[in-house]
């Protein structure tokens, strides 16, 4: 439960970016929540302690990276010297703008800072304690090699059981595995052309290796390079809003902004992702990206991220979810991954065809970000099914993508402690691309991209057979 994204990094930074305060007692509840996070966190090391009495244990890079990043929530004030920790500066920041709006007297504002103070004294910081402790404890016990699903008590029924929810298919570990060596394969013939196109001399490895460390697609590893980062993110989704209604008839009404990761969650090389708006569009949607370190974030697939993570990716398609009428709420708010990956990466290439991508280097890197998902299929069936070793992964992931190597470090590692979760993406793209294909040649004429998009975005998130069967619905109506 300690891993990527887990209670203990999730709960902090639900509290700072999402914890709305404008009243006095959305404060009072704001500081109450600083004390139950204990609870959760105490429950979240019960379930811990009862796996490693299994036997079944996260590999030991994600123990030292969780007691990393739960020191880092505990670090300064008022846990001790030191500038405020990031959840006493966010409480102290939430409280002085009700002061400033006169929403509080100074004294109320004296009494709430004074209780958030003692919530996170004497029940956050413990709650902390107590994982760090028993992090550091068990560590012993794990071994330093990483181990995939297969390793664990009835790991080959635990991973098959993860395919199918996060895939929604019956696919097996061996097929995806296939399918992911096949379209390794036909993307690479892909950027063979673009490699041609830029005059590059040398194997599609040397060109790897070229894109992954030229100079010439990193920004300066400074404030203002992570701010060019940014803007290119910015100006990039501007871009493409302006084409939008072309290929869409239903929009969300939700903004969407893009931001650096908070320090006390930030990795090296971490993926960029997408954090949803509100169902009434008050709180837009958030792209973040991983900016700590600028070598390991270059510039050639930047484009392809922020249509996936941005729009018409990500947060096009859950917003407008969140905004439908008409269904069941559940169906606004659940999400499949298949099918959510799938539309992201279906973006991606989408986005060629709405005429992006005009400089080939960002071409190759919508190549480079599709073949990363491809590479995802070999790779994470590789881990939990056939054994392979972390340095194994590394070394496939490397010898077939572009992707950098801090990237491609750290994305290893999260295939390892969230095993199946990497299989949707491409195979929820092939299958919304299949079905437009379907439609485009049952209807010929009659296709239009925005009859399409709006049938698979109009019904909220969906298993690959229900969309299947919804696509196949509107195929024939349309006839």
């Amino acid at each position: 439960v300690f891993v990527k994204d887990g209670d203990h990094v999730f709960l902090p930074n639900f509290m700072i970016n999402f914890h709305r305060v404008d009243e006095k007692a959305y404060m009072e509840a704001y500081v109450a929540r600083l004390g139950a996070i204990a609870t959760a966190l105490d429950q979240d090391l019960e379930k811990a302690k009862l796996s490693a009495v299994g036997g079944d244990r996260a590999p030991r890079f994600a123990y030292d990276q969780a007691i990393q990043e739960s020191k880092n929530v505990i670090a300064g004030a008022p846990f001790g010297r030191g500038k405020d920790s990031p959840l006493f500066a966010d409480a102290k920041a939430k409280i002085k703008a009700l002061q400033d709006g006169g929403k509080i007297t100074a004294d109320e504002a004296k009494a709430l800072q004074d209780g958030a103070a003692k919530a996170l004294n004497e029940q956050l910081k413990p709650a902390y304690e107590r994982i760090i402790a028993w992090l550091g404890e068990d560590r012993a016990n794990t071994t330093p090699e990483a181990r995939g699903a297969s390793t664990l008590s009835s790991g080959a029924d635990y991973y098959n059981m993860q395919l199918a929810v996060q895939t929604t298919t019956d696919m097996t570990a061996d097929q995806i595995h296939q399918l992911g060596l096949s379209e390794v394969a036909r993307i690479q013939a892909e950027m063979e052309k673009i490699k041609e196109q830029v005059g590059f001399k040398g194997t599609l490895k040397e060109f790897f290796a070229f894109m992954r460390t030229s100079p010439k697609f990193l920004l300066p590893n400074t404030d203002a390079g992570r701010a060019q980062y940014i803007k290119m993110s910015e100006d990039y989704l501007g871009a493409m809003e302006a084409k939008l209604p072309e290929y869409f008839g239903i929009l969300p009404k939700a903004k969407l902004v893009v931001k650096r990761v908070e320090a006390f969650r930030e990795e090296a090389g971490g993926a960029q992702h997408y954090f949803p708006s509100t169902p009434d569009g008050s709180r837009p949607g958030i792209f973040y990206a991983h900016l700590k370190d600028m070598k390991a974030m270059p510039t050639f697939p930047l484009e392809a991220i922020a249509y996936h993570e941005g729009v018409p990716g990500h947060h096009l398609q859950i917003a407008i979810a969140q905004e439908l009428k008409g269904i069941p709420m559940f169906r606004t708010q659940y999400g499949y991954t298949a099918y959510q990956e799938g539309w992201g990466l279906y973006s991606e290439a989408l986005s060629k065809d709405m005429g992006f991508y005009t400089d080939p280097y960002s071409d190759f890197g919508r190549l480079s970000a599709e073949i990363w998902r491809a590479v995802r299929l070999v790779v994470d069936t590789g881990i939990h099914s056939k054994g392979w070793s972390e340095e194994q992964a590394v070394q496939y992931f490397l010898d077939n993508s572009a992707v950098a190597e801090g990237a491609v470090r750290s994305e290893v590692r999260r295939y390892f402690v969230w095993p199946g979760q990497a299989t949707c993406y491409k195979i929820g793209m092939l299958k919304i691309q299949e079905l437009r294909a379907l439609a485009q040649k049952e209807l010929g004429d009659k296709f239009t991209y925005a009859g399409f998009h709006d049938t698979v975005l109009g019904g909220g998130a969906l298993p690959l057979p229900v969309l299947e069967a919804k696509v196949k619905r509107w195929i024939e109506k349309t006839k």
